[in-house]
């Protein structure tokens, strides 16, 4: 699979803890990648990781990944 950039929907974030967990998620699941967490729009920004690594991480950290925004 290779390497993109893309932003994400995610259901469930409500504080700056959820949108921690959410990055964190994230750059374990794939070291390297660049994240950024708009809480206001529920979205995530990912570069460097592919959708479906970026999937996995949001629903493994407890989220609901909601496609691309």
């Amino acid at each position: 699979m290779a390497d993109n950039s893309g932003t994400y929907k995610v259901n469930g974030m409500t504080c700056g803890g959820c949108a921690k967990s959410v990055s964190t998620a994230i750059q374990s699941a794939s070291p390297g990648s660049e994240v950024s967490v708009d809480l206001d729009a529920k979205t995530v920004f990912v570069s460097g990781a592919n959708m479906d690594l970026v999937k996995q991480a949001v629903e493994d950290a407890g989220f609901e990944f909601a496609g691309q925004a």
